[in-house]
């Protein structure tokens, strides 16, 4: 089976539903960037989302871009706060992508309150995306974040500024969470009203390291079992309207994308309980 593709909010691009975070290519070489282009390619996934911060990962996509750009819809981030310096960073990307203009560019991890007014206010890097717009160097532009409070912060950025797409945590164990559950289901039925799309991170997350030994490249501890990877990005993709941003190892990849190839049905609560159990899983914010 392949794997479905949705409007992506206004923007009516039909992208994949499962994203790639290029958040894995980050410090990989080029070899293994380009064999992963192929992977992406076999399982029809036609978004890619990087970042500015994310190493070497624009650069690693850039040669797939030389070919193949119209096959690709485009995302990067900006993880500066005011309006030159988001400007410098947004240019940057652009030529370390060998591209002309992406199609969204998001402010990235806008979670801190000082970080978030300075970034939504005159001067602030919301500016110069809007500024960037108008140029013809984004066509989209959205917000991301992460922690236990971001769904809640999203709310507000929406309110303060129309963004074209959000992006955050969604996983089973997260949304154990009274408050965090809460907020996200406001969340998207805002971004719905409003023709937001929704994009979803930490599909396959397990435990934080805690002082384990790291043996991927996630900053959390993944699945790794294909049964469980199944399950957990089967939850995701049972909920409508979602997308689900990849994780951020090569290796793991193949694994989420198999699952989302074989996707049917959401699992009851008593399968996603068991696998909580079994694996121990722990949640990433408190």
């Amino acid at each position: 089976m392949a794997i479905a593709r949705a409007s992506f909010g206004r923007t009516n691009h039909q992208s994949s539903r499962v994203i790639f975070g290029a958040a894995a290519l980050s410090s990989v070489s080029q070899a293994v960037a380009d064999r992963t282009l192929d992977v992406l390619m076999a399982h029809g996934i036609n978004h890619i989302d990087v970042a500015a911060s994310y190493g070497d990962a624009e650069l690693r996509v850039k040669p797939w871009l030389r070919n193949a750009r119209d096959s690709f819809f485009l995302a990067t981030k900006t993880g500066e706060r005011k309006a030159a310096d988001a400007r410098a960073e947004l240019h940057r990307s652009l030529d370390r992508l060998g591209v002309d203009h992406v199609d969204l560019w998001q402010l990235h991890n806008l979670a801190d309150p000082i970080e978030w007014d300075t970034a939504l206010s005159p001067g602030g890097a919301i500016e110069a995306a809007v500024e960037a717009r108008e140029e013809g160097l984004v066509r989209w532009i959205g917000v991301t974040g992460h922690g236990a409070q971001i769904a809640a912060n999203h709310r507000r950025s929406i309110a303060r500024f129309d963004f074209d797409s959000v992006l955050l945590p969604y996983n089973f164990v997260t949304m154990q969470s009274p408050y965090y559950a809460e907020n996200f289901e406001a969340l998207v039925a805002a971004c719905a009203e409003r023709g937001t799309a929704v994009q979803t991170i930490k599909s396959i997350a397990l435990r934080p390291w805690a002082g384990r030994t790291h043996t991927r490249t996630t900053w959390y501890q993944p699945l790794e079992d294909q049964g469980d990877i199944d399950l957990a990005v089967w939850w995701v993709l049972a909920r409508p309207g979602v997308f689900l941003n990849t994780v951020g190892d090569v290796d793991l990849l193949p694994r989420v994308l198999d699952a989302a190839e074989r996707f049917e049905k959401r699992p009851d609560d008593a399968e996603m309980n068991s696998l909580v159990v079994r694996s121990k899983t722990e949640p990433l914010f408190v």
